[in-house]
C-alpha cells in the first residue's frame, strides 16, 4: 500500500521513483559479467509537492515527466557509459538548437558511501570522458552526493541565460542497499555500479526553455503550423485546400486562413510566429505556383508548388531555420 496524504484539501498518494523499477527489473534474472553494461530508459511521470504560490508555467510544477534512465555496469566499464552518455547528450541537445554548455563535476564529499578506490576511479573516470568531448569544466570538490559522483550540465539559450537539464550520476548506494548483483568471471559475486542519467531533466521544463529560448518563434521542424496557406480571395481557396492536403500527406502542419485583405492575414501569421506562409493569388493558382515568405527572413519569392514542397521537406529534415536556407542553420 502507498502512503496517503492530505493536501490543500486533494487527496494524494506517495510513489517510488523511477529508479527501483529499473533496480527490480534488473533483478528479474541473474546477470552474468557477459551481460553487463545493462541499460534501462523510460519517460517516467513524478510528482512533487509546490505549494500553491510557487508554481511557474512550465517552470515549476506537481507533476512532470522525466527521461529517467540507468545504466549497471562494471567498474572499468564507467569511462566508455559515460563517454556514451555525453554524447547523446550533446547530439540530444544541439539538435535543439543547444551549442554551448556549462559543465561542473562534483567529487566526494567528507561523508561518502563506497570505497576510497572506487570513488576514486570513478572520478577518474569522468574527468578522461570529459577530457576526450574537449569540454571545459569546473570541480566542485566535495559537491558529490554521499551516493557518487556526477556531471552537471547547463545549456546557454540565445540570451545566455543558463538552464540546468542534464545530469550523470554515479551510485555506489543503491546496489547495495538492493543487494544487486553480477557473476564475475571467476564465478563469484559483485556489486555493478548504477549510473543514473537524465538529458532532459523534466520534459516539460525542457518545453519552457524552448519556448523562452526562441521566443515562441519555433524552427520551421519544430513549430506547431509549420505552414499556413494565405489565399488573396475566395477564388483561391479550392486551390489552398488542395495544397493543404498534400503537404498534410507529406507530414507537414499545415492550414488555410483566408477571409481577410491579404496584408492582415500576412500580419496575423507573423503574429503568430508561423515559419511559412505561402501566398497564393489568382496567377499563382493558374501557373501551380506560390509566392513563399518566411517568418525570419521576409519575401523569399515566387515558386512552383512542387518547389515550395522540396524545400519545406529539406528544410524540415535539415532542421534549417529557413526554407531559403541552402545548408543546415544553427537550429
Amino acid at each position: 500500500m502507498f502512503d496517503q496524504m492530505d493536501i490543500e484539501e486533494e487527496e494524494y498518494q506517495l510513489r517510488p521513483m523511477n529508479c527501483p523499477f529499473h533496480i527490480k527489473t534488473y533483478q528479474d534474472e541473474p546477470k552474468s559479467y557477459r551481460q553487463l553494461p545493462v541499460r534501462y530508459a523510460e519517460l517516467g511521470t513524478v510528482y512533487r509537492y509546490e505549494r500553491s504560490g510557487t508554481m511557474h508555467g512550465l517552470f515549476r510544477v506537481r507533476g512532470f515527466t522525466q527521461d529517467d534512465g540507468h545504466i549497471f555496469c562494471l567498474p572499468d566499464q564507467i569511462e566508455a557509459e559515460i563517454t556514451s552518455t555525453l554524447d547523446l547528450v550533446e547530439e540530444l541537445l544541439s539538435t535543439f538548437g543547444f551549442k554551448e554548455f556549462e559543465v561542473n563535476l562534483s567529487t566526494k564529499p567528507e561523508k561518502a558511501v563506497g570505497s576510497d578506490e572506487i570513488w576514486e576511479r570513478a572520478e577518474s573516470a569522468l574527468r578522461v570522458a570529459l577530457g576526450a568531448k574537449g569540454w571545459d569544466y569546473q570541480v566542485d570538490e566535495g559537491g558529490g552526493a554521499f551516493y557518487g559522483p556526477k556531471i552537471d550540465i547547463k545549456i546557454l539559450d540565445a540570451i545566455g541565460r543558463k538552464w540546468q537539464c542534464s545530469t550523470i550520476q554515479l551510485d555506489f548506494n543503491l546496489p547495495e542497499r538492493f543487494e544487486l548483483e553480477y557473476v564475475t568471471e571467476q564465478n563469484t559475486r559483485e556489486r555493478p555500479i548504477m549510473i543514473h542519467r537524465a538529458i532532459f531533466g523534466s520534459l516539460e521544463r525542457f518545453f519552457g526553455i524552448l519556448t523562452e529560448n526562441y521566443s515562441g518563434a519555433f524552427p520551421l521542424w519544430l513549430a506547431p503550423t509549420q505552414v499556413r496557406l494565405l489565399p488573396i480571395t475566395e477564388s483561391q481557396e479550392a486551390y489552398c485546400q488542395e495544397l493543404k492536403a498534400e503537404l498534410q500527406a507529406l507530414g507537414v502542419r499545415a492550414e488555410v486562413t483566408g477571409g481577410e485583405r491579404i496584408a492582415k492575414l500576412i500580419r496575423n501569421a507573423e503574429t503568430s510566429k508561423v515559419p511559412v506562409m505561402l501566398v497564393v493569388g489568382a496567377k499563382e493558382a493558374e501557373e501551380g505556383q506560390v509566392a513563399v515568405r518566411t517568418f525570419h527572413g521576409g519575401d523569399v519569392g515566387k515558386m512552383s508548388k512542387d518547389e515550395a514542397k522540396s524545400k519545406i521537406l529539406l528544410a524540415i529534415a535539415s532542421k534549417a531555420l529557413n526554407v531559403e536556407a541552402e545548408a543546415p542553420a544553427a537550429v
